[in-house]
């Protein structure tokens, strides 16, 4: 008899479409899309943690160890180097998807969908290739917000799932969650002494101040996480700065996002206009003067400068990472980033420029060079709900023996039927 955990976890992978019978999915990341990303991840600083006190160990008593993102994506995959090679017969491997979604109830998958430690023995897998495995997965829970941001895992025979184990993984991700929170603390020491530097006078820094002119002071400080601007899928944007995370609302997200890619700045009339068209300048004031309060309020450091107006710390916008990848081909990458349009219901045309050119170039890139995986994932985005060459392109590339074109092909001819429009013979 299944515990009831195992069984609400099955009755979720069975609505998720996952399938018992197929082999866990292909990687999500591969080479140097992998390396980026991990290295822009937030669990990259703690690696030395975990590796003293959970790789090292475990290689030596036959299991394997994982760290994963808040999507399941394994990111990391360490220890035993014979158990390694056995775990990629059935993709345990670095770059893998393990989410409920992709191969139903694992340790990895099951933790994140439930926010809480889990083991996962033998046939209480879902998909019956991992059946010989067992494991013994802890989410890792942000320490300022409380959100999940992975998942550490421990996967092997028998031995990883004894209730041992799961104090050990347990212990590991308190001091790997402990270590973060130093981290960021020591890094909001070093901006506090920065901007106090900044304020002094030009003879007591011992270096020169340029004021209103846009040029730095000092150098930043070397950041152990991205500060990062939520555009993509959303009204209203979050801002995070030094594991702090603030809501935004309508107008000053939009603010926010024309700001986070203008890193030199704005004049008052190029801001105004890329955020109203033709509007008299006292308009963008009393908006800007209510954007720094609530800032001030949130991080004195993200507060603007003026003249022109700019961001005094360097904020990276999803928006900006999918235009990045794009750039260097990572089109994989780039897909998995994307949530959506840039601030959709906005009509600032600055923002609607860049909502364009973002939806544009990654449609694009997806239909050049996409895979018929990337093709159809694309196709489950809501703008691409009516896209017939985008599910053109994908039936063309899938095997002609695939399960998945029965889905499309119906898709298509629902589409057309819709549309009134017809497939090419």
């Amino acid at each position: 008899m299944l515990r009831r955990i195992i069984e609400e976890s099955w009755q979720r992978s069975l609505g998720l479409q996952a399938d018992p019978d197929m082999p866990p999915s292909a990687l999500t990341f591969d080479g140097d899309a992998l390396k980026e990303y991990r290295r822009g991840h937030p669990l990259a600083s703690i690696m030395p943690v975990i590796n003293k006190l959970l790789i090292q160990p475990s290689s030596e008593q036959g299991l394997l160890v994982a760290v994963g993102d808040e999507l399941g994506r394994l990111l990391w995959v360490d220890g035993d180097a014979a158990l390694r090679r056995r775990a990629e017969g059935m993709m345990f491997v670095e770059g893998a998807d393990w989410s409920e979604a992709s191969v139903g109830t694992s340790a990895p998958g099951t933790a994140l969908a439930l926010g809480r430690s889990v083991q996962v023995a033998g046939a209480e897998h879902f998909n019956r290739a991992v059946h010989p495995w067992s494991c013994t997965a802890v989410p890792f829970h942000d320490p300022d917000t409380g959100a999940v941001i992975g998942v550490l895992d421990i996967t092997g025979t028998e031995m990883a799932v004894a209730p041992h184990t799961l104090t050990l993984v347990e212990a590991t991700v308190a001091a790997a969650q402990a270590q973060l929170r130093v981290e960021r603390l020591q890094l909001a020491a070093a901006e506090r002494d920065r901007l106090a530097e900044r304020r002094m006078p030009a003879r007591a820094a011992g270096h020169k101040t340029v004021h209103g002119t846009g040029s730095r002071t000092s150098a930043p400080v070397r950041s152990l996480y991205r500060n990062s601007l939520q555009l993509l899928g959303r009204d209203n944007a979050l801002l995070s700065i030094e594991g702090r995370t603030v809501s935004l609302s309508p107008r000053h997200s939009e603010m926010l996002a024309l700001l986070s890619i203008h890193p030199d700045g704005l004049s008052a009339e190029e801001l105004g206009s890329l955020l109203f068209g033709e509007v008299p300048a006292m308009t963008l004031r009393a908006e800007m003067v209510r954007l720094r309060k609530v800032l001030q309020q949130f991080n004195p450091a993200a507060v603007p400068e003026s003249r022109p107006y700019r961001l005094t710390v360097d904020v990276l916008p999803d928006a900006g990472q999918v235009l990045g990848c794009l750039q260097r081909g990572a089109h994989r990458l780039a897909l998995e980033i994307y949530r959506g349009p840039v601030l959709p219901h906005s009509e600032a045309p600055g923002v609607v420029k860049l909502r364009r050119r973002v939806s544009t170039l990654l449609r694009e890139a997806v239909l050049t060079d996409g895979s018929a995986e990337a093709l159809l994932q694309y196709a489950e985005l809501p703008e691409a709900g009516d896209d017939i060459a985008v599910r053109m392109a994908a039936l063309k590339l899938l095997p002609p023996r695939s399960p998945k074109r029965a889905a499309v092909v119906a898709d298509l001819e629902r589409l057309e039927s819709e549309l009134g429009t017809h497939r090419r013979p």
